[in-house]
């Protein structure tokens, strides 16, 4: 059976950190491009980062570059996302998603594409 699961998160005053586990069973992480995505209250799913399969080169929207940090534990089969310098607009639930192998490089905005996703996380940032 193809399953991640996401473990972390929690809640975070702001300027906090906090770090999310998606660790997949059944398929190996590190032959796929995973994603997180973030969908607050009242909006839309969107992409935060991502890592590609191909080169490991990852990516970032705007609002998260220099605070997210995306990396891979191979041994683990796990891809983390560190979250620092949390902001009240942080607040949403993350999720966890990887590409099947068949994609080399990321989709950070074409969520359609990921096949497998975690449960879902929820970060709450509130001082």
């Amino acid at each position: 059976q193809l399953e991640i699961v996401q473990s972390g998160g929690g809640l975070a005053q702001p300027g906090g950190s906090l770090r999310l586990s998606c660790e997949a069973s059944g398929f190996s992480l590190d032959r796929s491009s995973v994603g997180w995505f973030r969908q607050a209250p009242g909006k839309e799913r969107e992409g935060v980062s991502c890592i590609s399969r191909s080169d490991g080169a990852t990516y970032y929207v705007d609002a998260v570059k220099g605070r997210f940090t995306i990396s891979r534990d191979n041994a683990k089969n796990t891809v983390y996302l560190q979250m620092s310098g949390l902001k009240l607009e942080d607040t949403a639930v993350y999720y966890c998603a990887a590409l099947d192998q068949i994609f080399t490089a990321c989709h950070l905005y074409d969520a359609g594409l990921y096949s497998y996703w975690g449960q879902g996380s929820q970060v709450t940032v509130a001082s």
